[in-house]
């Protein structure tokens, strides 16, 4: 029998941890090895799903992701770490894409092969992934639904109105099957075998219909509007152990730990945020401002749908409030393409590449503008109506280098006015820390960020919820 990691060589193999996240996008994962400092990633890879399909029963409105496709991502992510890395893997941690649902047959989830790496599983009765971005659920079948007992507002996307709608829209298709999940859920009852799927408390706040004070669903509301309730799955803590690999994988040992699956957003939170008083800024498609709530803190029993704020549920019971804009580094290259079409209208063409590196030097030789730009060309949350305007204009502070700082500040602005600075000092923040691709690659959005908040603020430190969910475990172990 395989020795778990860790144990051969009288233990004086140091154990890895391997962390993985089944992004929207791409699959990464990161091995993590003790180091006097913590911990530190010793390899990591990544690898493109390309697994976007279309949807059968929602059309154009429908958007699905096909489960074998990401993972055969998985698979390949795997293949490409070292193997005598993997072999002293001990706990495994999972994070990935919230509020999504997969559905599969419990005895015919996965069938496992014998591969070049050693075993591996594939998909076998399983749906395809409706994930968060899904916009079957109008405003008007989702006002149809019970109202929800809980703190976050069921939106388009969340796993329990996906089912109301296979209820009302295709009941046939949901009589196919006697499990589901997120697809990090899915992935954790392959590798520990689990007859009824496990999910993190993180994950089924996403899911809607969910209580987070008492880790419970709402089964009375649900079971009196004739919902399938067995197909929810069983609750559990963040941190705590789901099981244990039944069999090698990848050279992974058998009989290697598994996490309870969990959220990508607090794993990548997890990953940078060392102290009780940092707020964690990213700006990358979109912007998130992310704080840590006093210990004890409890959310609403009801959702507020005005309010720009949601509590996520962390670790050890704490909540994180996020203000979650859909409007970031997105506006910026909607401005960039505007600004290409027009150039191109007058007959004339530059790379889109060159407009941004351009429009960036502009901006940083204007220290100030009196344009007030409110750049909600995608609307947020809270507000979907609401879109984007422009006032303030002068003829001194028409130049480009105006538009694109006031562009630049009304980003950072329209964050702020969300999760105001009051509301910081408050809950006893210190310093900001920066991440995200759109804050690396823009210096003016940087100082913009710098003069909107009153605190420090801490470039560099990457989140990365593969690394995150490694963390957790590391933490736990």
């Amino acid at each position: 029998m395989a020795m778990a990691a860790g144990e051969a060589a009288g233990g004086l193999v140091p154990a890895c941890v391997l962390g993985i996240d089944l992004g929207t996008t791409s699959v990464k994962a990161a091995l993590l090895i003790a180091a006097e400092q913590g911990q530190v990633v010793a390899e990591s890879c990544s690898r493109e799903t390309q697994a976007y399909t279309s949807s059968l029963e929602a059309g154009p409105q429908g958007m699905e992701q096909d489960v074998r496709r990401i993972i055969r991502a998985l698979n390949e992510c795997l293949a490409a770490l070292p193997q005598q890395q993997l072999q002293r893997v001990s706990h495994i941690g999972i994070a990935g894409q919230m509020h999504g649902i997969v559905f599969w047959k419990r005895d015919k989830g996965c069938k496992w092969t014998e591969s070049g790496a050693g075993l591996t599983f594939e998909p076998e009765e399983v749906s395809h992934l409706v994930t968060w971005q899904d916009a079957r659920c109008s405003p008007t079948f989702l006002s149809s639904l019970p109202l929800p007992q809980s703190h976050i507002s069921l939106a388009t996307g969340y796993g329990c109105a996906t089912i109301y709608w296979y209820l009302k829209k295709s009941p046939g298709f949901l009589k196919s099957y006697d499990a589901a999940g997120t697809i990090h859920d899915y992935v954790v009852a392959m590798l520990c075998d689990l007859k009824k799927p496990l999910m993190s408390v993180q994950n089924a706040a996403s899911w809607g219909y969910f209580n987070s004070r008492n880790k419970s669903w709402n089964t009375d509301i649900l079971k009196e509007s004739g919902f399938p309730i067995h197909l929810l799955p069983e609750v559990g803590d963040p941190g705590s152990i789901a099981g244990r690999t039944v069999s090698a994988w990848h050279g992974i040992p058998k009989g290697a730990k598994v996490g309870i699956a969990l959220g990508d957003f607090q794993c990548s939170v997890y990953s940078c945020l060392t102290e009780r008083t940092d707020a964690v800024l990213n700006i990358s498609t979109s912007a998130q401002l992310s704080i840590s709530m006093p210990l004890g803190f409890q959310p609403p029993d009801m959702p507020d749908p005005s309010s720009a704020v949601t509590y996520f549920p962390y670790f050890n019971g704490g909540y994180l409030a996020v203000a979650a804009s859909l409007n970031g580094g997105n506006v910026l290259a909607t401005f960039v393409d505007m600004v290409a079409q027009w150039t191109e209208e007058l007959g004339l063409q530059v790379q889109e590449s060159a407009i941004y590196t351009k429009i960036i030097k502009a901006a940083l030789a204007q220290t100030s503008s009196k344009l007030s730009i409110h750049p909600t060309i995608f609307g947020e949350r809270h507000v979907p109506e609401q879109l984007a305007s422009v006032s303030n204009i002068a003829v001194s502070d028409l130049s480009l280098g105006h538009v694109t700082r006031a562009l630049c500040r009304g980003i950072v602005e329209n964050l702020c006015s969300m999760l105001p600075v009051q509301c910081l000092m408050e809950t006893g923040v210190r310093r900001i820390l920066g991440s995200g691709s759109a804050l690396a690659r823009n210096e003016v959005l940087r100082q913009e960020v710098e003069r909107v908040f009153p605190f420090p603020v801490v470039y560099g430190k990457d989140v990365d919820a593969a690394m995150g969910a490694a963390m957790v475990m590391f933490h736990r172990k």
